[in-house]
């Protein structure tokens, strides 16, 4: 299988008998070091590939707007989210409970707005709909975006994916998704108490790492 880095346009070879079967997985760019997420029984160079090249070549090459920074007021440590649901009710319902949480939101409407915004800023949560801007999970552009993010910047956005597909807090799928959390849309009612348990487990988790990474002044 011929697979191309969106990055920086190298193309190499997979061995067939190295593919899992019917299976998505991800490899790094021998060249560049980017994740490239591969899906077997497709083209890698697919159309689909190209409108997200296209997409994130636009979004580089527009000029800066304020707009898309949202936060410049905000003071150092004051903590951000950024919510990617397109039902009214349902992003009402998520943003009141991230408000409450102590987050400073953002909500855009289209996948191009929330791209622009994780361009000029790192947030410290992100809420995604596995179907924000797509009908399809598997090419939700912002979900591949995150993927593509080196872990010196991942580590520090904890990213909740909300699906029909998957149990609320199914450790395994979370994995296997490249997020922090999952949750069923059917549990959305106790959406708050549920991110925060996440939050704080996360927290509990990375902080000897973060404690070290700070000692040795790694951040």
């Amino acid at each position: 299988m011929e697979v191309v880095c969106e990055q920086c346009s190298s193309k190499f070879n997979i061995p067939e008998e190295k593919i899992p079967e019917d299976k998505a997985f991800s490899i790094t760019c021998p060249r560049c070091k980017n994740k490239i997420s591969v899906k077997p029984g497709t083209d890698n160079d697919s159309s689909d590939n190209e409108d997200e090249n296209t997409l994130l070549k636009e979004i580089s090459s527009e000029s800066y707007d304020a707009g898309d920074k949202p936060f410049d007021f905000l003071e150092e440590g004051m903590k951000t989210a950024l919510i990617c649901e397109q039902d009214p009710e349902l992003r009402a319902k998520i943003s009141a409970a991230v408000k409450k949480m102590g987050y400073h939101t953002t909500e855009p409407d289209a996948v191009k707005d929330a791209l622009k915004q994780m361009r000029f800023h790192v947030f410290d949560l992100i809420v995604l709909n596995e179907l924000f801007g797509t009908s399809n999970p598997n090419e939700n552009h912002i979900h591949r975006y995150i993927e593509q993010l080196g872990m010196v910047t991942r580590r520090h956005i904890y990213v909740s994916l909300l699906t029909k597909k998957f149990r609320t807090m199914d450790n395994m799928a979370a994995f296997n998704k490249s997020v922090n959390q999952i949750i069923n849309l059917k549990n959305i009612d106790e959406f708050e108490k549920i991110l925060t348990h996440g939050i704080s487990d996360n927290e509990r988790f990375y902080k000897p790492l973060m404690e070290a990474l700070a000692a040795t002044g790694h951040i």
